[in-house]
C-alpha cells in the first residue's frame, strides 16, 4: 500500500502524545507517595523511557511483531533488521509503526511501579522492567496484535489486555512477593502533594487520546470514534467515583475524581474503536464502580498495592475487556448485538493473560531476589529512596 501523509502525521503525533503520558504518570504517582520517595517514584517512569525504548528497537519489536509462532515472534526484525525508511505497514512508514508501538512497551512496565514504590532497589527495578518487557509484554503483544493465537479473535483496540491486564496483574504478583511497606496499616502513609497527581491525571487523559485514537493507525472515522469514546468513558467514570465518595464519606475528593477518570480511561482502552459513544457511558460507569470496590479490598485483605495499580489498571482492564465483548458494535459484534461467542473469547483472553502475567512476573521476581535482591533494607526504607537510591531530595527548603 502507498503511504498516506495524513495517516503518518496522525500516528507520529499520537506516538508523541503517548510518550507525554510518562511525565504525566510520573506526576500522578509522584504526588501520591511520601515526600522522601518523590524522585524515586518519578524516576521509575522516566527511566522506562530510556531502558524500554532501547530494548524495543533491539529485540522487543521483533518478539512482538516478527513472524514466529502462535506464542511469540521470532528474531527476524531484531535490531530492526529488514526495515528501512521505505518500509510500509498499512498506510504508514514501518518506522512510525515501530515508534508508536514502542510507546506502549515503554509505559506498560512503568505502570507496575505504582504498586511497589518506596521499597525496591533502583537497580532491581531496572532489571525487572527489562526482563518483564521480554518475558511478559512482548509475548502477550504478539498474541493479541502480532499474529499470535488471539490475533483477529480477541478484541483489544488499544491495549486493555496487552497493557492494563498485564501490568495490573503483574503489580499484584510482585507486591505480594516483596511484601508490604514498613508502617503499612499502622502509620498514615498519606500522599504528599495531590496537586501533582491532578496535574499528572490531566496529562494522562490528554495523552490517552493518542493512545486510543492513534491505535486506528490512520486519520479516519475509527480514530474519530476512539477519540470521542476516550472523552466520554472517563467522564462517566469520574462522575460515578465522585458520587460514591460523596455518599460514603459525605464529600467528594479531588484524588477520588482523578482516580475515577483513570479507571474510565483504562476501561475504554480495549473497546475504544469497537463501541459506540453511548456505550462508552455504561462502560465507564460500571468499571468505575467495580474499581472503587476493588481498591477497598486491599484494606480487607491486607495487601500493599501502594498506588492502586492493581485496583485500577488490573481490575479496570479486566472489566473493560469483558464489557467490550458485550457492547462491541463496530468492526465486530458483542453480546448485545447477537454474538455471545465474542464475550467468551474475551473471557478466555483475560484468563490466559492473567495466568501468564502472574507466573512470568513471579518467576522474574524470584530470580532477581535470589541474585541482586529486590527490597531495600529497613534503614534505607526509613530514610527514603530519594536519598538512599539517588543521593538527592525532591525539595531543598
Amino acid at each position: 500500500m502507498a503511504i498516506e501523509g495524513a495517516d503518518t502525521v496522525w500516528v507520529l503525533i499520537s506516538a508523541a502524545l503517548v510518550l507525554l503520558m510518562l511525565p504525566g504518570l510520573a506526576l500522578f504517582y509522584g504526588g501520591l507517595v511520601q515526600r522522601k520517595n518523590v524522585l524515586s517514584s518519578m524516576m521509575h517512569s522516566f527511566v522506562a523511557m530510556g531502558i524500554m525504548a532501547l530494548e524495543w528497537v533491539l529485540i522487543g519489536y521483533s518478539l512482538a511483531f516478527a513472524d514466529g509462532n502462535s506464542f511469540v515472534g521470532g528474531l527476524g526484525h531484531a535490531f530492526l533488521k529488514g526495515i528501512d525508511a521505505y518500509s510500509v505497514t498499512g498506510t504508514i512508514p514501518t518506522y512510525a509503526f515501530v515508534a508508536f508501538q514502542g510507546m506502549f512497551a515503554i509505559i506498560t512496565p512503568a505502570l507496575i511501579s505504582g504498586a511497589i514504590v518506596g521499597r525496591v532497589k533502583f537497580k532491581s527495578y531496572i532489571a525487572f522492567i527489562a526482563l518483564w518487557g521480554l518475558i511478559v509484554y512482548a509475548p502477550v503483544c504478539h498474541w493479541v496484535w502480532g499474529g499470535g493465537f488471539l490475533t483477529g479473535k480477541a478484541l483489544d483496540f488499544a491495549g486493555g489486555t496487552v497493557v492494563h491486564i498485564t501490568s495490573g496483574i503483574s503489580s499484584l504478583a510482585i507486591l505480594t512477593y516483596i511484601g508490604k511497606r514498613r508502617g503499612f496499616g499502622v502509620d498514615p502513609l498519606k500522599p504528599h502533594n495531590v496537586t501533582l497527581t491532578l496535574l499528572g491525571g490531566g496529562l494522562l487523559w490528554f495523552g490517552w487520546f493518542g493512545f486510543n485514537a492513534g491505535s486506528a493507525l490512520a486519520a479516519n472515522e475509527i480514530a474519530s470514534l476512539a477519540f470521542i469514546t476516550t472523552l466520554i468513558a472517563p467522564a462517566a467514570a469520574g462522575f460515578v467515583w465522585m458520587a460514591l465518595e460523596w455518599r460514603h464519606f459525605g464529600y467528594p475528593t479531588a484524588l477520588g475524581f482523578a482516580t475515577g477518570v483513570l479507571a474510565g480511561l483504562v476501561a475504554i482502552t480495549p473497546g475504544a474503536g469497537f463501541v459506540s459513544p453511548m456505550a462508552a457511558i455504561p462502560i465507564g460507569m460500571i468499571t468505575s464502580f467495580v474499581c472503587y470496590k476493588a481498591v477497598g479490598l486491599k484494606e480487607r485483605f491486607g495487601y500493599d498495592d501502594s498506588l492502586d495499580a492493581f485496583g485500577v489498571h488490573g481490575v479496570g482492564g479486566i472489566v473493560g475487556a469483558l464489557l467490550t465483548g458485550v457492547f462491541a458494535s463496530v468492526g465486530g459484534t458483542g453480546l448485545l448485538y447477537g454474538n455471545p461467542g465474542q464475550l467468551l473469547i474475551q473471557f478466555q483472553g483475560v484468563v490466559v493473560t492473567i495466568v501468564y502475567a502472574a507466573v512470568g512476573t513471579l518467576l522474574i521476581g524470584f530470580i532477581l531476589n535470589r541474585t541482586i535482591g529486590l527490597k531495600v533494607s529497613e534503614s534505607e526504607e526509613n530514610i527514603g529512596l530519594d536519598k538512599t537510591q539517588h543521593g538527592e531530595f525532591a525539595y531543598n527548603l
